[in-house]
């Protein structure tokens, strides 16, 4: 409104010039005004949250590659069964509780059963042979395994409580999606869940400020064409589509460069055979 409101005379700040410029602009350009309700006060809170949840989102990665990383380094064995499930509250539970290799050698396999069964019933006792099996592939200590047994425990309780803070945020944006009106029209679509239903509130919200239904397709088919160019930015389209066959047909008959397409070499025919 300030913008609109810089296109009239005057630069009084009062109730009366305040009402002018926005009747005026509901009359003239009313597509640039927004209707405020109870839908907009849901969104505020919602980007409070959802943007908290995003930070949250980026500690729990970095958290866990940060588990990863120290189980590539200590016994590589390790991290290909766990490295997978490592947000599992199974995984994080021994994690906390026996450490690293040595700490879930030293446990033996009651208590690993005991401890993996009580998070994963289904899953536990499986997860325990594959440990205990990756445990005997390796019999070199390898240096800094001793210091990594007592992080790993730290870093797994941080990202235990770091998934449950997620959780606790994705029950309040539930509860806060109730209060706008058309959360229910998108959180009964398949595949959109509570926070995919946020972030398409907050980035497009209700759809009104398209005028057709066709300008969100046109919008995300930019975006999409933006980012295949930034790839390859001085590729010839006919490249870019023959890019995969070629690539076998030089693998098994020895070309190194693709053929050309018919139009080229139409074109080129008459040069190469010369006056007749």
């Amino acid at each position: 409104m300030r913008r609109i409101a810089d296109l009239h005379p005057g630069a009084a700040k009062t109730d009366a010039r305040d009402a002018y410029v926005i009747a005026d602009a509901a009359r003239g350009l009313p597509h640039t005004l927004r209707r405020v309700d109870t839908g907009e006060e849901a969104l505020a809170e919602l980007e409070v949250l959802v943007g908290y949840d995003d930070d949250l989102a980026g500690e729990v990665t970095r958290t866990s590659n940060r588990i990863r990383g120290l189980l590539t380094q200590i016994h590589p064995a390790l991290e290909r069964v766990l490295g997978p499930k490592v947000q599992h509250p199974a995984v994080l539970e021994l994690l906390s509780r026996c450490g690293g290799p040595a700490g879930l050698r030293k446990a033996g396999r009651a208590k690993l059963t005991e401890i993996a069964k009580a998070r994963a019933p289904r899953m536990g006792a499986r997860l325990v042979e594959q440990i205990l099996a990756t445990l005997g592939e390796q019999s070199v200590v390898v240096p800094g395994t001793t210091a990594a047994e007592t992080v790993l425990p730290r870093l797994a309780d941080n990202l235990r409580d770091l998934l449950r803070q997620r959780d606790q945020v994705a029950d309040q944006v539930e509860r806060m999606l109730d209060d706008h009106p058309i959360a229910q029209v998108l959180t009964s679509m398949p595949g959109i869940g509570v926070r995919t239903a946020a972030r398409i509130l907050l980035e497009v919200g209700d759809g009104t400020a398209f005028p057709t239904p066709r300008r969100p397709h046109r919008r995300s088919r930019t975006r999409r064409l933006a980012r295949r160019s930034r790839r390859t930015p001085h590729q010839p389209r006919w490249r870019q589509r023959q890019a995969g066959p070629d690539r076998q047909q030089a693998a098994t008959t020895g070309q190194h460069h693709p053929p050309r397409p018919a139009h080229v070499q139409s074109h080129r025919q008459p040069r190469l055979a010369g006056p007749a």
